[in-house]
């Protein structure tokens, strides 16, 4: 339980795992639900629309209004160093780790300091071709093995930060 600071405002003593949750695949939001129970870790999900979540003392959702990036910046603005911020959005990662904080994409992909600028640049490069019309198509189907490397990252990080 959080105690006061100097200033009388919460402590946070557990780190908070938050959800870019417009994109997120149903199965990583089920591994997060059953995160959030087990372990009694803060999980949010920020949409723009309208979210049905389990009854989960830890879990809650927070409905934003459209448009491009308002989840994105809800989450900037809301996040703290050491938590853990579940996206797809690469632009949105990098925010996070410049904050303090850490970036999982869904299909297991652990962005950090060292590799955000790479992925960064491949995104931009990767724009550009598909604007001139040199590639299509999007991503692969998500795998057993995105989920299983998604739970592999979550597990580690909740063990780090639960002393587990």
């Amino acid at each position: 339980m959080p105690g006061a600071g100097r200033d009388g405002k919460s402590l946070r003593l557990i780190a908070s795992i938050w959800v870019d949750a417009d994109a997120c695949p149903g199965v990583i939001k089920d591994i997060l639900f059953r995160a959030a129970e087990r372990t009694g870790v803060p999980v949010t999900l920020v949409a723009n629309q309208p979210l049905q979540i389990p009854r989960i003392a830890s879990l809650r959702a927070i409905q934003v209004s459209s448009g491009f990036d308002v989840a994105d910046a809800e989450i900037v603005k809301r996040m703290a160093p050491g938590d853990l911020v579940i996206t797809a959005d690469i632009p949105l990662a990098a925010e996070v780790i410049a904050k303090g904080g850490q970036a999982l994409n869904p299909r297991g992909d652990r962005y950090s300091a060292d590799t955000i600028r790479g992925v960064l640049g491949m995104r931009d490069f990767m724009d550009t071709m598909r604007s001139s019309g040199n590639v299509g198509g999007g991503p692969p189907p998500f795998s057993q093995a995105n989920r299983n490397a998604f739970a592999g990252h979550l597990d580690t990080w909740l063990a780090r930060r639960l002393g587990a």
